[in-house]
């Protein structure tokens, strides 16, 4: 979230980083100066309510005082005639603290709806063909035959199931068995144990089950409401009385399923003061996520690029403004690392500003070489916020030298997707049978198994 006084101080600044994620064009200008014009509008309407408010309870408290010397002296018109005025000001006073509130509630939702500002280095662009390659590792392999995709791998093999999945859950779901389940899992105990025990990263087993408050200081609420999932508890029947049955009434609190670790992971620090000694606190997971993908319908929607439910292992990172930049390197290299480990063919790109996140201030995403596909995919996307989340989530550090509390800066990324590590294991490893080889990083949490088979 932005700083109102730095749009009030700087309304240009604001304007120049809405113009760039809008393409530079005219109609992005057009918009960015409607709505901070409607911001200035807010703050200037609302800082004049809060004045009028303050005055009338200064006021209000030295009638209170006033009465008491009238009544001291004796004088009782006096006194009279201020205890109405006071009587007046307790009346008047509710509507303009309603007022305040109104304003400070819309002021707000204004500006939690607003993206952060791109970095001055951060290309100029409308969308992905505008992005620009960083750097590559390795080369794409060849074949003596026409490689699969990987859901043509797991099916052949038996243990990748969408079918039975979709019974189960619907679309975008799969179910993986045998040596391929003990795959997947291999990779993000894998991932796990380098990024902890190379890297420095404290595991965490955060929550899946998160508040509204939790996805609001990562910024996922309010504008991508759509893209998450929501769980709500049903109450029994004979706790709400009237009811027919079990699911007629729903209990009254309810949570977010996480789409990513990056919530639970950077809201540790939510409404804390650290110490400088502190940071960089970095912190890594591998947990569940669930996003309802409401804006990729038809992107897709065979295999497991973009499913529902997916296991990824998170890093994150909260440190001062000063480290920032350079703990963004540091993360993605730590995430280039794995695959490096895995011999995978990736390149990494830096996001244009069509294409960044909503609460990025730079990304590099890491896009891997699928064979099957003939395409790189992402399967990380390493960000750094400033202290866009730190704001939402009033994550603060007392700096060293004794000065006030400072925002934090915070950093998130994929240390990767392991179901798409897992994609891109299969179609780099398949082999012309059908089978596919173990990468020989993985061998230790494979129970001494080389090759995975077609299950008999």
């Amino acid at each position: 979230m932005h700083d109102i006084k730095w749009i009030r101080e700087e309304p240009e600044g604001l304007i120049r980083a809405l113009v760039r994620r809008g393409g530079a064009s005219e109609e992005a200008k057009a918009a960015a100066e409607a709505l901070v014009g409607k911001l200035t509008g807010l703050d200037e309407e609302r800082r004049a309510t809060l004045t009028k408010l303050e005055t009338l309870l200064a006021r209000r408290n030295a009638a209170s005082k006033e009465i008491g010397q009238a009544k001291a002296k004796k004088d009782e018109a006096t006194a009279s005639a201020l205890m109405a005025e006071v009587a007046r000001i307790k009346e008047d006073v509710p509507a303009l603290e309603a007022e305040t509130k109104r304003i400070d509630a819309a002021l707000e939702a204004e500006l939690a709806a607003i993206p952060n500002a791109p970095l001055a280095e951060v290309p100029e662009g409308a969308d992905e063909h505008d992005n620009v390659e960083k750097s590559k590792f390795g080369a794409a392999r060849t074949y003596a035959f026409t490689p699969k995709q990987h859901f043509e791998v797991g099916e052949g093999l038996g243990q990748m199931d969408f079918e039975t999945a979709a019974k189960l859950s619907g679309a975008r779901f799969v179910v993986n068995k045998g040596p391929l389940a003990r795959l997947e899992r291999a990779l993000g105990q894998f991932f796990l144990d380098v990024h902890t025990s190379e890297h420095g990263y404290m595991e965490v087993n955060p929550p899946l089950l998160v508040r509204d408050d939790a996805m609001f200081g990562t910024a996922q609420l309010p504008k991508f409401k759509e893209d998450q999932f929501w769980a709500t508890r049903w109450l029994p029947a004979e706790d709400n009385p009237g009811s027919g049955g079990p699911q007629e009434a729903l209990a009254a609190e309810g949570h977010w399923l996480i789409p990513t670790a990056e919530v639970p992971l950077t809201n540790l620090v939510r409404e804390s003061i650290l110490s400088e000694e502190e940071l960089p606190l970095r912190l890594t997971a591998c947990t569940p996520c669930f996003r309802a993908e409401a804006g990729a319908a038809g992107r897709d929607t065979r295999g497991m690029i973009r499913q529902h439910q997916f296991t990824k292992v998170e890093l994150v990172s909260i440190t001062t403004p000063e480290k920032s930049a350079e703990e963004h390197e540091r993360m993605l290299a730590c995430a280039e690392a794995v695959l490096k480990k895995l011999d995978l063919h990736y390149r990494v790109v830096t996001l244009c500003t069509g294409d960044m996140g909503f609460a990025s201030q730079k990304t590099y995403d890491i896009e891997v070489w699928l064979p099957g596909q003939g395409a790189y995919r992402e399967i990380s996307s390493c960000s750094v916020c400033g202290d866009f989340q730190a704001r939402r989530m009033n994550a603060r550090y007392r700096p060293a030298e004794g000065k006030g509390p400072r925002f934090v800066h915070t950093l998130n990324g994929s240390g990767v997707a392991v179901g798409r590590a897992l994609v891109a294991v299969l179609e780099t490893y398949q082999n012309e049978d059908g089978s596919v080889t173990v990468p020989e990083a993985l061998l230790p949490y494979m129970g001494g198994l080389k090759t995975i088979e077609k299950l008999k």
